[in-house]
Parts: structure tokens; sequence; C-alpha cells
């Protein structure tokens, strides 16, 4: 793959007022039937945490998240919180017959997801966006799942279209202040840092790879987004549950079934946190932001608790021994940096 070097603006990703933001994943039914009224309670118990980055998806729940998110969010004051969803696919109505496909959605809209990057899909996901959100503004647009992992063998055309006349849809966007940044919301730490070398981005969402788990990111991606002045927002810090809770009580690692080694490091590390009494939740929530290029982390929450939960693993003291502990262990990588 051929890369070029973009001549870097003066513009820096925006600041964020929290270091802890609202995944909204789970108000598009991602793991259970989550209710109107439990989606709202949700979203008001986060704001009570002081929580006040928000960010979806046309993808959760085939728009219902971006719907509930912006019932809530239209009665409070744009000012005060920050808002990003993202593109790469825009939704029809179904054929008449038409078998539609959950997704892995419990209860997503009845519509059919369209996987366009194009200059003209972006400009169609977006109007959608809008309409479903009614708020005045959207903050950040991300590029969203341009990995291999989930494009497969169309993974090559679809990165000429979001590099291309996709981005340049968003480059637009920006310019003309429609929105405040742009960037991407990736799987898989070699995509991101290709991406923050071919594109001026602002930020880049990563998910699952750079965690208390795993830090593939530290190789290529991290050092290419503190070069590039790329604010980074760590996503998927739990690794889909299994640092919240072992295997047997429904923990998994990337929405599946944990290998063994990754089953006995998580237990290692949760082992470790014990001894200093820190629930290894809370050290997977900050360790992340210890690293210069990270921002912010990113939680979904989609049963009740759960946000102010992390609010309070956010705020937790921990001790600089731990770190060291799980470094001398060989539990994380030596050069990573750590909370002091």
């Amino acid at each position: 793959m051929q890369h070029h070097s973009p001549v870097r603006s003066t513009r820096r990703a925006i600041p964020l007022d929290t270091r802890l933001g609202f995944g909204a994943s789970g108000l598009g039914t991602l793991t259970w039937d989550v209710t109107d009224d439990v989606a709202q309670a949700l979203l008001e118990e986060a704001w009570t945490a002081g929580i006040r980055y928000f960010d979806t998806s046309p993808l959760y729940g085939f728009g219902l998240s971006e719907l509930r998110l912006g019932r809530f969010l239209r009665d409070r004051p744009r000012e005060e919180y920050l808002l990003s969803t993202k593109i790469g696919r825009w939704f029809r109505a179904p054929a008449p017959g038409e078998t539609l496909d959950r997704g892995g959605w419990v209860r997503p809209q009845p519509l059919v997801p369209v996987l366009d990057y194009t200059y003209d899909g972006v400009m169609r996901a977006l109007e959608q966006s809008h309409n479903r959100l009614g708020v005045s503004s959207i903050d950040m647009v991300l590029i969203h799942d341009l990995d291999r992992r989930n494009l497969g063998a169309d993974f090559d055309r679809h990165y000429r279209d979001a590099t291309g006349s996709g981005y340049r849809a968003l480059d637009e966007l920006r310019r003309a202040g429609v929105v405040q940044a742009i960037g991407a919301g990736i799987n898989e730490a070699d995509v991101a840092a290709d991406l923050v070398r071919d594109l001026d981005l602002d930020l880049v969402m990563l998910a699952g790879r750079y965690t208390l788990l795993e830090q593939p990111a530290l190789d290529a991606f991290l050092p290419a987004a503190v070069e590039r002045k790329v604010g980074v927002i760590a996503v998927g810090v739990f690794n889909s549950g299994i640092l919240l809770k072992p295997p047997e009580q429904g923990g998994t690692y990337d929405y599946g079934a944990a290998p063994a080694d990754v089953v006995e490091r998580a237990r290692a590390m949760a082992d470790a946190c014990a001894r200093f009494d820190i629930p290894v939740a809370a050290a997977a929530l900050q360790f992340p932001l210890a690293h210069p290029a990270v921002q912010a982390v990113v939680v979904g929450a989609s049963r009740p608790g759960s946000a102010r939960q992390a609010a309070a693993w956010m705020g937790l003291p921990i001790p600089e021994a731990l770190w060291h502990e799980l470094k001398a262990r060989g539990l994380l990588a030596a050069n990573a940096p750590t909370p002091s």
C-alpha cells in the first residue's frame, strides 16, 4: 500500500471536557432488548455521573441508537456536550418480501444497511444521521469499521473509496465548519496506522488494540498518532468483557470465545489487581489514558448502573506499584506508559 505524507494543518484534535465517554451501541440493542425507558435512564445516569461525550453510529440498531441519543440530547444545552457518529453505512427500506438480517442486533429498526464509503455514501449517511439525531450539530464524524476483519476480500476497494472520495467529503465538511473534527473508528492497529499516514485526520477511535490486555498499537499506530498530532480515543478497553468477568461468568474476547492463552493472561491480571485490592476493570479504564496520544476512553453502557460504575472506576486511586507488578510479570508491555 502506497503512503503519501499529507501536510498537517494547524488544526488539533478537539479537546474533550471529560476523559470518560458514553458508547451508545447498547442503545441499539447490542446485547439485549433495551427498551426506550431503559435507554433514557441509562443516558440520564451517564449525564448525572458527569459524562459529557457521547459516541454513536448508524450501525447501532440500524439507526435506533442515534434516535434514542438524539431524543435525550435535544433537551441539553448544545455547548455542554460532545457528540460523535460514524459513516460507512446508510439505510434503505426493505423491498417487498425481502428477508431482513438483524446483523447481531436484538431488535434493530426494520431497515437494510448499505455499505458505502464513497463521497455520495458519506453525504447520504450523514444526512440520515442528522435527521435521526435532530441536534443542531455533530462535532466528530468517524469512518467506521474500515477493517480487514469486517470487509474481507472487499477491503482494498472500500479502503480506496474511503481514502479517496469519501475522505474528500469529510474534509469538505470540516473545512466548511459543518463538523469540527474527522477521523476513523477502527478495530485493527495496522489499518489505523495506515490511515493516519494517508490522511489528515484529527481523531482515531481504536477498539481493543490498546488495552490492559494487549498493546499492539504501541508498535506503529501510536507513534504515528503522536507524530501527526492525531488524538486517540480508546474503546473496547475490556476487550468485549473478559476484563470485566471470566469466561465462566459470560466474559468474551472480541465478541467471541476467548483462546486459552487470553483467558490465562486475563486471570493473571485480575489476580495481580486483587493483590492491591483494585478491580481489574478500574485498571483497564485508566491504563490507556497514560499514553500522550490518548484523549479519552469510551465505554459502552447498556445495563443500569454501568455508567455510574465506570465513572467510579475512573476516579479510583491506583498505586504505581500495581503497574510495576504487571510489567514485572510480563503482563504489560515494558514500554507502555502507565498512570502516575
